[in-house]
């Protein structure tokens, strides 16, 4: 199969729904092998039905990507199956809308660990095999609340500013391994994660309106949009862009 991941094996957490699963497709069409890891695997294997039934080549396996055997058990598996994985895109994720005070300690715990340590994870898993391999691409999702905080989003926003320095660091620790690390930074997104994020932000009254989106970012961007960033990322085309964080926003943190 041609196409710009022609040859590569991919991993994309949080693979199922929304952008992941935009990605899953779109990588799957650029001629990657893909491996789905999500904790939702009815929805991993709907996407993987449509992947196969467009001529892809998929696999779909079921893990918390903060649970660190469930994710080393994935990522054998994919290997086994597909061989070393060249491209990873840690995308799983996950938010937490309530004023900081209101926040509890455990729900502070639980999202560092689907946000951050869940690429710690995933990306200790892969490393080993993509350096055997000769090397390979990383992207992981940050957002545009890595550098604009947010009311609300305290424990969200500070676990994006972690996702922004991993990368940063992960690229600088191995690009003499031939490796590349970026982050893809998406703004609001027309996905159940984004959409809800609206309706949660605008509840506790904070104004994410239609009317305020369009003057932050000109309208609600599409989860292909920043599936085509990441390709982009995890290609070859992007050979010397290492460490960066790719705003896919429309210029919402530019003004």
């Amino acid at each position: 199969m041609s196409g710009r991941l022609a040859g590569k094996v991919a991993i994309i957490s949080g693979g199922a729904t929304g952008m992941g699963g935009a990605a899953s497709k779109l990588f799957a069409a650029e001629g990657a092998r893909v491996s789905i890891i999500d904790r939702n695997l009815a929805a991993a294997e709907a996407t993987a039905a449509e992947i196969r039934a467009a001529g892809g080549i998929v696999a779909a396996f079921q893990a918390d990507v903060s649970d660190e055997a469930a994710v080393i058990s994935a990522v054998k598996a994919t290997e086994a199956q597909f061989g070393p994985v060249t491209v990873l895109f840690n995308h799983a994720g996950t938010i937490v809308i309530k004023p900081f005070l209101e926040t509890t300690l455990t729900e502070w715990d639980w999202l560092h660990a689907v946000n951050v340590r869940s690429m710690f994870l995933m990306t200790r898993a892969v490393l080993p095999g993509m350096i055997a391999a000769g090397g390979g691409s990383i992207v992981c999702t940050s957002s545009i609340s890595a550098v604009a905080g947010t009311p609300m989003e305290v424990l969200y926003d500070t676990t994006k500013g972690a996702v922004h320095m991993f990368a940063r660091a992960i690229a600088v620790e191995f690009r003499d391994r031939n490796i590349r690390c970026n982050a893809v930074c998406p703004g609001f997104i027309r996905t159940p994660h984004g959409l809800r994020e609206v309706d949660e932000l605008q509840k506790l009254g904070v104004d994410v309106s239609e009317a305020s989106l369009a003057a932050q970012q000109g309208r609600i961007g599409e989860p292909e949009e920043v599936a085509r960033a990441a390709l982009f990322l995890a290609s070859d085309d992007a050979s010397f862009v290492n460490g960066t964080h790719l705003f896919v926003d429309n210029g919402f943190t530019a003004a």
